[in-house]
């Protein structure tokens, strides 16, 4: 094996990490972020609406769920953030009707028309005195060097962190990137998953949405079915000593620390960026948006209908230093979600955009089957029409024998165009009707291996995103947890526990509406040839067991689509067969079955699991 390419890339590496800052930069860089703050505005006239918070009976929420509250006896608001643009405006009124202090935590940080609309109203509320602390997993979180040095610098109100920076950089380099993998994949591959926005120390949103904006169906070719929580109440505790115990976390480095923003602040001075130029054209949906986030009341009335009041709701968060040593500690988030799905007496509903198990999550799975009345496991998952993930799927795909057969899961798959789901489509509108119909755009995947795969039909296409868990219609989960390997192992993870029997009917509701004839395809074992049926079987069950492929041209399971004027019959019934019709592993995908199989085959295996 040529071991040139791997050995180049780590001492890349290795010369990357010890260029370290000098202290001059050092000190010369924190000394520009100084004189920036001297000079920065305040928005200090009351006469002026900008200066002032917008009134928020949704805001106010928190603060009366404090006052109902006693010990023993919390009491909390709720709120379903189905649709993206529900969670936009969400933030973005909060955002605007803070106080005292915001806290925001993601993953991904995009520097779209959603990102740069979250990001000056955060300025703004910077200017009128609230504390606003911004924390981003360094690899997709604003990694715009010129952009960090200009944030840095904006008002002494404002301070931007970056979690686990690789070569403690703003922007990683494609080759850093490979020699991180080839050579530290541990640190390098510990990344902080976590979304929270936390307003005034009592109202927060968490669950699946990054700031992009796919997540707030926003997108032009590809969108997320993504879902948050908005929580309000004693419970907001929790999530800000969370976000505590990150912002204080030796890998949580200032963006003038880093070496790339540093030079720019010595050598410039903290300059303004174009992307926070008031002046800059803003869209009419942003203006809308804008517009409608200003009016409490007006967002009151949209989101009322989707809040309930409940009592006792739990948060759950990794903390970051999260399996340190090699040691497994601090994966409050993994142990929580095991130990709820353990506790089903007779249905758990699972939506997940990756079906990738761990041995552990199998056999915890396998366990539950195997009781004397086992509980039913109903799965809502992406298509690999639907997923932008291609090795994932192929994971999944790989072991549909075991999910169906040994596990018992009733799996359903996510279409590409559903019929019904609660993405908006943002053309129709200034901010999109309730529901989308049609596909209007033409489909933007390029077919890549690590984006979505091209399709057989045009359109904004819809990809499963959402992470929910709802246990004997008693408890229902919202969180960013995949309940796979990664996030067990590796990723930093949260979800809100909701003990409320109202709520988790309606979460179990929204998933189920996901998983009906018209949104999703459902899983099930191929019709048994008339010969040689069983042994087909065992050596397909055998190939799955193969270390790194499955190479058994004949699976064991199949896409399935309801049938014209029939009813959805359950995959035991005798009728299944005549009312569903195989429409094949991998329907509406546009690649031959060869090449779908060729990419399987060639760069994924089970020796990825714990990594994907």
């Amino acid at each position: 094996m040529n071991l040139r390419l791997p050995l180049l890339l780590c001492l890349l590496l290795l010369a990357s990490g010890c260029a370290t800052i000098s202290p001059e930069q050092r000190r010369a860089a924190f000394d520009a972020v100084e004189a920036a703050h001297a000079v920065a505005e305040s928005c200090t006239d009351p006469g002026d609406a900008a200066c002032r918070p917008v009134d928020s009976p949704l805001l106010a929420l928190g603060e009366q769920a404090l006052a109902a509250s006693a010990p023993g006896a919390p009491r909390h608001h709720v709120t379903l953030l189905e649709r993206g643009q529900d969670a936009l405006v969400a933030r973005v009124h909060l955002i605007r009707a803070a106080r005292e202090s915001i806290e925001l935590q993601s993953f991904i940080y995009d520097t779209d028309e959603s990102g740069l609309l979250v990001l000056e109203e955060l300025l703004a509320a910077a200017r009128r005195g609230v504390k606003v602390r911004v924390l981003l997993d360094q690899l997709y979180g604003l990694p715009n060097p010129g952009l960090q040095a200009s944030l840095a610098g904006a008002h002494p109100n404002f301070e931007l962190r970056l979690y686990n920076p690789t070569f403690n950089e703003a922007k990683t380099q494609q080759l850093e990137y490979a020699a991180g993998i080839l050579c530290c994949f541990g640190d390098f591959n510990r990344r902080m998953h976590t979304k929270l926005l936390l307003v005034d120390g009592h109202t927060g949103i968490t669950g699946g949405r990054n700031i992009q904006d796919r997540y707030f169906d926003w997108g032009p070719s590809y969108n997320y079915r993504d879902r948050d929580i908005l929580v309000a109440g004693p419970v907001a505790a929790a999530m800000r000593g969370n976000f505590e115990s990150f912002w204080t976390f030796e890998r949580s480095r200032q963006a003038q620390a880093l070496r790339d923003v540093s030079e720019r602040l010595a050598n410039a001075g903290s300059q303004p960026h174009p992307y926070l130029d008031p002046g800059r054209e803003k869209s009419p949906r942003v203006q809308a948006m804008q517009a409608l986030s200003a009016n409490g009341t007006a967002v009151w009335e949209r989101l009322a209908p989707l809040t309930l009041e409940v009592g006792q709701v739990d948060f759950h968060a990794d903390l970051p230093n999260k399996h340190v040593g090699g040691q497994k500690a601090h994966e409050d988030a993994s142990v929580a979600m095991r130990d709820l799905v353990e506790s089903t007496r007779s249905e758990l509903v699972l939506q997940t955009p990756y079906l990738v198990l761990s041995r552990e999550a199998r056999r915890l799975f396998r366990l539950m089957h195997r009781r004397e009345d086992p509980p039913a496991v109903w799965i809502s998952t992406n298509s690999l029409a639907a997923t932008d993930a291609f090795p994932v799927y192929a994971m999944s795909h790989k072991y549909k024998r075991l999910y169906l057969r040994e596990l018992g899961f009733r799996i359903r798959e996510y279409k590409p165009y559903p019929a019904q789901s609660p993405i908006e489509v943002a053309a129709t509108g200034a901010l999109g009707p309730r529901m989308a119909t049609l596909p209007i755009f033409g489909s933007g995947s390029a077919g890549s291996a690590s984006g979505p795969v091209p399709l057989k039909r045009a359109g904004v296409r819809v990809g499963l995103h959402a992470k929910s868990i709802v246990i004997d219609d008693r408890i229902g989960v919202v969180g960013s947890h995949n309940f796979d390997p990664r996030s067990d192992n590796l990723n930093t993870e949260s979800m809100v526990v909701v003990h409320d029997h109202e709520f988790a009917v309606a979460l179990r509701a929204s998933i189920e509406l996901d998983m009906q004839p018209q949104n999703a395809w459902t899983i099930a074992r191929r019709e048994k040839p008339p010969l040689f049926s069983g042994l087909n079987y065992s050596l397909g069950k055998l190939s799955e067991k193969l270390p790194i492929f499955d190479i058994w041209p004949f699976p064991y399971a199949s896409s399935f689509e309801l049938r014209e004027g029939c009813n959805p019959l359950p995959p035991e019934d005798p009728g299944f067969y005549d009312c569903h019709e195989d429409v094949g592993a991998f329907p509406e995908v546009d690649l031959p079955l060869k090449t779908v199989y060729t990419r399987i085959v060639t760069a994924f295996g089970a020796g990825l699991v714990p990594i994907l």
